[in-house]
Parts: structure tokens; C-alpha cells; sequence
């Protein structure tokens, strides 16, 4: 058996090594889950017979003995752990119940939903792909020619479609592209067609944020021994971008599959604007009408294909990464970035500055009937809403909730994604579970636990945002144990609290607080979408959310009230990519700390005392461990 053969199938022993507890702590949590879901309308303290008697005819009265009527025939009077141990036992058959609400069988309604889910996912997959290959082109242009030190993730279109609210780029699409100009349709679900509106609004900011998340390894990996050796080989620079991008998939898949569930389950907008059947949406609105086999069934069918996902995912990256993970024999791709110029952090932050401080001192809640739907002018800059009230007020006074939120909440999954990241047996599938519920999903579960309030949507949010991080944290841990330097300095004598402290969390925190940063933006449009579904902030309140929402049905004749608050939040995501920009520079002067050779070009971070000749085998050989050509 060859030495690559037999690096291969140490992948594979590392692939199966554990697989059952993991299977295990995956099935358990699903299990919580689930079961969760089944105490729903008794941990909301609501009559579950009185929700489903509504959602079947709002005209009839709910008398005591139609109420009774219901409990009979939905089994209500045996208790929840009855009904879920019947549901529960129906499963093993391919029976998942029938509807409350409209008697139909679940099981052949969950697949319709889950099918339409997934090609529409599918769809926007390949835009997504798309749109980060544009994002990181720049970088893998300058890598490939060996101008490392201009090859730096690009800023500004990144920042803005990245911070584009989905629901508002459906809205414009739906609006613009299929009303207007009535190039494609813009309702229903009947063909390829229709996939193409709703894909591109789901793709563009995901592919946005994954193709900077690339952008962000890629210096690292053309900064590798292996690169400046192929070009000097006279290997072409297209290839070895190719293996720059195939160097840096592993610690971008796990997160890769995140945005693939995040597609399918948490398109719960997207498919109300454009009228989708999806599975997102058919669990939203059992949730709404407590329709709990339908409920159950959908948000199994989405913790199932999570699992799958991630599983896939976790597989191709351990098997890109070849006999070197296994052999402890990966480069890092820490490495500090070049002075990078502060100035578009304070022009962002000065004009993010100066639109609030140009809006406080106006009413946000003065209404005005004569002045409805106004477009900008000195009176009103950025025009009036539906209730003649200012925009520019409105903005500047939900500046302060909506940003201290959104701060807060990062800085909180910050904590928990690099907590939980340093536990990958624990926390990977527990990352699963938790991507797959969707988060309007999370914010009903919540409110019935904690009941409604402004402080639910935040609480709500925080529970699904540490779960890229904590995956990104893990990926990155995942690559980091298996670098030179490290065997290197276990060789060396050095021990686990030294490796953590001195080598593992100075490559992992930097990346991580980057991401937490890039994603300051999503989790303030996580808010927005709450609110643009009536689970956030209420009216009159000025947060950015329920001004999109309250706004959006005036898109077409008032587009102003809309895309203010659209372009805050792009600016906002401008002035985030910068400070991610910054964390990257390391001040000069500044000493570096012991071992941190290795994150520059070509340097090694723990030097053996002597090596007996050149290491020629590392710098021909490519990432994955196959050798180059």
C-alpha cells in the first residue's frame, strides 16, 4: 500500500473514530427538540384547543362545549407526553399524524414543503457560489501573481450586499424585476422560472459573506512554502489559485454548511414575499396555529438534513485536507495582514455619526396625516412614512436600540461560539440542531418560555448567532492542531495550557472576532426580520427592523422610506468590514511575540534545533498531501 493510500485511509479511521457518540448526542438533542415542540402550547400558556378552533373558522364562537368537542378529538385531555409518545410511535411506519387544522396526513406535506425548500436552496447555492467567487477574484488574482502583500479581501461590494436584508432584496426584486419590468415572475411556485427571484435574494448575501470569509484565508495559503515553490516550477497562476482555494476549503466548509441549512429552513420571508410552499414557511405557520404534527415533522425534517449536511460537509473538508490532517503536517494560515489604511473605518463612522446626530433632535413619533409619503426635501431629508412622521428621526432614535442590540448580541456569541469552539464533541452537534431550527422558530419558542417583551427578540437571536462562530472556531482549531509548528512545539516539551494560550488562540481568536464583526450586520437584520414579522419591536417604536417592515408595502411609491434605513444598514455592514480590516494590522514596532515567525511568508513558527537536509518534500507538495505536478 502506498504512503498516500495509507494517509487516506488514517482519514477515514479519524472520519469513523467517534462517530457513534456523536450520533448519539445528535439524536439526543433532536429528541430535546422535538420534544420541546410537543410542550409548546403548554409552556405558552395558552388553550391549544382554543388556537386550533381559530385557525379552523375565526367566525365560531368558542363556547365550553366546543372547546371540549376539540380537546376530544385532537386526544388533548391525555396530556402532552400521551400525544408525544403517540406521534413519537408513528414515526418508525412513516406516519407522522395528520393535521390539526385541516385532517390531511403530514408525511406527504412535510416532503412537498422539503422538496421545494431544497431546490430553491440548490438554486441559490450556485448564485452564492458566484457571488464569492467575485468577491475573492481580486485576491486570487494578486496571490496567484506573488503580490502577497496586495492581495487583501475586498471591502465595500462585500460589505453592502452582505448587509442587504434578504426580505428587502425579495421585496425590491419581486417589486422592480418582476412587476415592473416583468421579466421573470414574481409569485407562485411552478416552475424554474420562479426559483429565479427568490434564489437570488437567499444567494447574494450569503455568497457575500462565505466569499469574504474565503478572501480572509486566502493571503494565508498563497503565503504558504508550497506556493512560491510551484510558481518557481513554472507552475500556472490559475492552478495555483485553485489549490490556494482547495488549502483554505476545509476551514470554510463547516460554515459553508451553516448557510446551506440557514437556506433551506430560515428562507421563512423570502417565501411569504414569494409566495413559496416551503418548509421554512410551513413550519412558521403551524407554529403560529399550534399545529403540532405538522410542526413536529417539519422541524425534524430540518434537524435531519442539518445532520446530513453537516456530516457531508465535515467529511469533504477532513478529505481535502488529505493525510496531512491526519499527520499533523498543514501549514497555518494565520498571518498577520499588512498595514491596512484607517480611513475607510473613519469616514464609515463619521457618516454613521453624522446621520444620527443630524436626526436626534427631531420627533420620531410626530405625526403628521397632511404630510404622508413626502419625498426628501429641507424639511425632510430622507422623506416621511406612511403617518407623515420623519425618516431621518425615526433612524437616528432607533440608532441606539438597534445598535446597542446588535453589539451586545455579538459580543455574546462571540463569547459562546469561542467557548463552545474549544469543545468540538460537544458543540458540533449542538450547532446542528441549533442551525436548524429557524429563527422565527426560536423566537416563538422563546416567547412562550419567557413570554413577550423587548428584550425576546435579542434573547432569541443570541441563541442561534454563537453558532457560526462556534463552528468557524472549531474549523479553525481543527486545522491549527494539525500544523508543523505545533507538532514542533509538542516535540519540543510544550504543554496543553502553553499550546492553548501561546500557538491555538492567537490563530483562532483573531479570524473569529473578525467573523463575529463581519457579522454584526446579520445579527441587526436578524432583529429586523423578527420585527418585519411582527415578533420584534412594536409600533411606534423607531427600531430599523419595523421600519423596513412598516415601510416595505410602499416600496413602489415611496421607495425613500425603504431604502433609507436599507442604506444604513449597508453602511453599517462598510463600517464593520473596516474594523475587521484593522484587526488584521499588526502596529509596527510592535514586538512579536515568541513563535510568531511563522505567520509570515515562508517561516516556520518552532524551529527544530537542526534539520538534516532542506525540507524539498513540504514545499512539492500540494495541499491535501498529493504531490504536484
Amino acid at each position: 500500500m502506498s504512503p498516500q493510500e495509507e494517509g487516506r485511509g488514517a482519514v477515514v479511521r479519524r472520519l469513523l473514530h467517534g462517530a457513534v457518540p456523536r450520533a448519539a448526542w445528535r439524536c439526543a438533542l433532536a429528541a430535546a427538540l422535538v420534544c420541546g415542540i410537543g410542550l409548546l402550547p403548554w409552556l405558552s400558556r395558552t388553550d391549544p384547543a382554543l388556537t386550533v378552533l381559530k385557525a379552523r373558522s375565526a367566525e365560531r364562537d368558542a363556547t365550553p362545549e366546543v372547546l371540549a368537542d376539540v380537546r376530544a378529538g385532537l386526544g388533548l385531555d391525555a396530556g402532552p407526553l400521551h400525544l408525544l409518545g403517540q406521534w413519537l410511535s408513528g414515526l418508525p411506519r412513516g406516519d407522522a399524524g395528520r393535521s390539526w387544522i385541516s385532517g390531511a396526513e403530514v408525511a406527504p406535506s412535510v416532503l412537498q414543503a422539503l422538496g421545494a425548500s431544497v431546490l430553491l436552496m440548490a438554486v441559490a447555492l450556485a448564485f452564492a457560489a458566484v457571488t464569492a467567487a467575485a468577491v475573492c477574484a481580486r485576491t486570487l488574482w494578486l496571490g496567484s501573481r506573488r503580490r502577497l502583500g496586495d492581495a487583501r479581501p475586498g471591502r465595500g461590494g462585500a460589505a453592502v450586499l452582505a448587509a442587504l436584508p434578504e426580505f428587502l432584496i425579495a421585496s425590491v426584486l419581486a417589486t422592480v424585476v418582476g412587476v415592473q419590468l416583468g421579466w421573470l415572475p414574481a409569485l407562485g411556485w411552478y416552475g424554474p422560472r420562479w426559483t429565479v427571484l427568490p434564489a437570488l435574494s437567499l444567494g447574494l448575501p450569503a455568497g457575500a459573506l462565505l466569499g469574504r470569509l474565503l478572501a480572509d484565508l486566502l493571503p494565508g495559503a498563497f503565503a504558504e512554502p508550497w506556493a512560491p515553490a510551484a510558481a518557481a516550477r513554472g507552475m500556472p497562476g490559475r492552478r495555483i489559485a485553485r489549490q490556494a482555494v482547495r488549502r483554505c476549503l476545509p476551514a470554510l466548509l463547516p460554515n459553508a454548511a451553516l448557510y446551506v441549512v440557514g437556506l433551506t429552513g430560515g428562507a421563512v420571508a423570502v417565501e411569504q414575499i414569494f409566495d413559496i410552499p416551503g418548509l421554512g414557511r410551513l413550519t412558521l405557520q403551524a407554529a403560529v396555529a399550534q399545529d403540532l404534527p405538522v410542526l413536529q415533522a417539519g422541524t425534524l425534517a430540518l434537524v435531519l438534513l442539518a445532520a446530513c449536511v453537516t456530516l457531508a460537509a465535515h467529511g469533504a473538508a477532513r478529505l481535502l485536507a488529505g493525510p496531512a490532517l491526519a499527520a499533523g503536517a498543514l501549514g497555518s494560515l494565520h498571518r498577520p495582514a499588512p498595514p491596512a489604511s484607517r480611513v475607510p473605518l473613519l469616514v464609515y463612522g463619521a457618516v454613521l455619526v453624522a446621520v444620527v446626530g443630524w436626526g436626534l433632535p427631531r420627533d420620531p413619533l410626530a405625526v403628521d396625516t397632511g404630510a404622508r409619503l413626502l419625498a426628501p426635501s429641507r424639511a425632510h431629508p430622507f422623506g416621511t412614512d406612511a403617518l407623515g412622521r420623519d425618516v431621518l428621526a425615526r433612524l437616528a432614535h432607533g440608532a441606539f436600540g438597534t445598535l446597542s442590540q446588535a453589539l451586545a448580541i455579538s459580543a455574546a456569541a462571540l463569547v459562546l461560539g469561542l467557548l463552545l469552539g474549544l469543545l468540538p464533541a460537544v458543540s458540533g452537534p449542538l450547532v446542528d440542531t441549533v442551525n436548524a431550527v429557524p429563527p422565527v422558530l426560536v423566537a416563538l419558542l422563546v416567547t412562550a418560555v419567557v413570554g413577550s417583551g423587548s428584550g425576546t427578540p435579542a434573547l432569541a437571536v443570541t441563541a442561534v448567532a454563537w453558532a457560526p462562530l462556534a463552528a468557524h472556531a472549531a474549523a479553525l482549531l481543527r486545522q491549527e492542531r494539525a500544523t508543523l509548528h505545533l507538532t514542533a512545539a509538542i516535540g519540543l516539551g510544550a504543554g496543553p495550557w502553553h499550546l492553548l494560550r501561546h500557538e491555538l488562540l492567537p490563530a483562532v481568536v483573531p479570524p473569529v472576532a473578525r467573523h463575529a464583526l463581519l457579522r454584526l450586520p446579520a445579527v441587526a437584520l436578524s432583529l429586523a426580520a423578527l420585527g418585519f414579522l411582527g415578533l420584534g419591536a412594536q409600533p411606534p417604536s423607531p427600531e430599523w427592523g419595523l421600519l423596513l417592515a412598516e415601510n416595505q408595502p410602499y416600496a413602489e411609491r415611496a421607495p425613500w422610506a425603504v431604502l433609507a434605513p436599507a442604506a444604513v444598514l449597508a453602511l453599517l455592514g462598510a463600517l464593520a468590514v473596516s474594523a475587521a480590516d484593522g484587526m488584521r494590522t499588526r502596529r509596527p514596532g510592535r514586538p512579536r511575540r515568541r513563535g510568531a515567525e511563522a505567520a509570515d511568508p515562508g517561516t516556520a513558527r518552532v524551529v527544530p534545533p537542526r534539520r538534516s537536509r532542506p525540507a524539498e518534500p513540504e514545499l512539492a507538495t500540494a495541499p491535501g498531501g498529493t504531490a504536484r505536478e
